[in-house]
């Protein structure tokens, strides 16, 4: 039940996703656009290549679990979930609507397929991660268990709680994967609260320590392939990354880890992320182009642009 996409299909679907985000965050006005950008290479590898999924039946008892610990960075979740196939794309307008079921921060009880937890609270999605591993060990069962953790999040120690729970427990179906963007609301880690090394502290709780560019499609598939093939440990995958991947003016910006375009800044990050579209190839599985009302008449005039 894996899709099993191929790295150039990957780079097409991950732009495709960085263009949905903006558009979602726009029209909310509000929302997280950093994390958001940093953390969709991550998730578009693990559900477009890596995961055991079936989006039409989200509940199936095979599935592989995507638990997103750090949940500020839903758009891009909500983003990739609607392009799998789990509900209809046009609803990634919704989000952050009153009576939605997109809401700021991950909510299972709205109902929206894909979702396994809650999440949001800082610090809590790797030990539900673990306690999720844990239990399809004792029941024999072949699932496999992702955590997606922020750096800044790892500042909370109810994460190392359960880094060494896991260690302890051997669970070795169980990958966290660390969306490493070296910033986090208040700035730099290292000057909010330093937390390298960070491979010799997992080292330290026997975890196996895989490192790679978190928006190399081939380094993050070989990545995710040996952490499964890793046997009597979990593993963590340390991914660098660039908070706001895929546009300018927003890279690497503490600024905008809780912030939405206006739609004069989303119309100028569009205008990037077409272009960048139109180099690596338009994704033939995105047959629904979202056309967020509050830039329609800048976005007829891009779609224009970059007709050909």
């Amino acid at each position: 039940m894996r899709m099993n996409k191929g790295v150039e299909e990957l780079r097409q679907i991950a732009t495709q996703i960085r263009i949905d985000i903006v558009k979602m965050l726009v029209q909310a006005g509000s929302g997280h656009l950093g994390g958001s950008l940093s953390v969709t290479d991550i998730l578009v590898a693990l559900y477009f290549n890596h995961m055991n999924i079936d989006p039409k039946n989200p509940c199936w008892e095979g599935r592989d679990y995507l638990i997103l610990s750090k949940g500020h960075v839903c758009p891009a979740l909500y983003a990739v979930l609607a392009r799998a196939g789990y509900y209809p794309p046009e609803e990634m307008l919704t989000l952050r609507q009153l009576g939605g079921r997109l809401e700021g921060h991950p909510c299972k009880s709205r109902g929206l397929p894909g979702i396994e937890v809650s999440t949001g609270s800082l610090g809590q999605g790797i030990g539900v991660a673990g306690g999720i591993a844990l239990g399809l060990k004792i029941d024999k069962k072949p699932n496999r268990v992702y955590s997606v953790n922020g750096d800044g999040e790892l500042d909370e120690g109810s994460v190392w709680e359960s880094v060494m729970s896991a260690g302890h427990y051997k669970l070795d179906n169980l990958t966290m994967i660390v969306d490493n963007n070296d910033l986090q609301i208040d700035g730099r880690i290292k000057d909010v609260m330093n937390l390298y090394p960070l491979k010799e502290k997992f080292l330290a709780f026997n975890w196996n320590v895989i490192e790679c560019d978190g928006h190399d499609f081939k380094q993050l598939v070989d990545s995710l392939k040996k952490a499964e093939a890793t046997k009597g440990k979990p593993t963590v995958i340390i991914a660098k990354t660039v908070k706001g991947k895929g546009v300018s003016f927003v890279e690497d910006k503490a600024e905008w880890h809780g912030k939405a375009p206006k739609p004069d800044e989303a119309v100028k990050a569009l205008k990037e992320l077409y272009a960048l579209r139109n180099e690596v190839g338009r994704w033939k599985g995105a047959t629904v182009e979202l056309k967020p009302p509050k830039i329609a008449k800048e976005l007829e005039a891009l779609e224009l642009e970059f007709a050909h």
